[in-house]
């Protein structure tokens, strides 16, 4: 029984883990929604003169910022899509 639950425990994510899915999951998504696929695959890498990202690419405000960064850009992108 102990090796059953070891083998099972490995395949569960953290919720640190499953709070970034969630997070580039929904960034995705909503980019899909607002641009055109070429811009909604770029954006994130792309200098952004956002006063929140300072000229630089959202992704590296993600890799500054971890989850928290990750969820203010998908907050950012929601308000966006919903005219905020």
């Amino acid at each position: 029984m102990a090796v059953y639950n070891a083998q099972r425990e490995e395949g569960v994510l953290s919720q640190d883990s499953l709070t970034r899915i969630s997070a580039l999951v929904g960034l995705y998504k909503g980019l899909h929604l607002l641009f055109s696929q070429p811009l909604a695959d770029e954006w994130v890498s792309r200098p952004n003169r956002e006063a929140i990202f300072e000229n630089d690419s959202p992704l590296n405000f993600m890799i500054r910022g971890g989850i928290p960064a990750m969820l203010h850009i998908r907050n950012y992108i929601d308000a966006l899509r919903g005219g905020v």
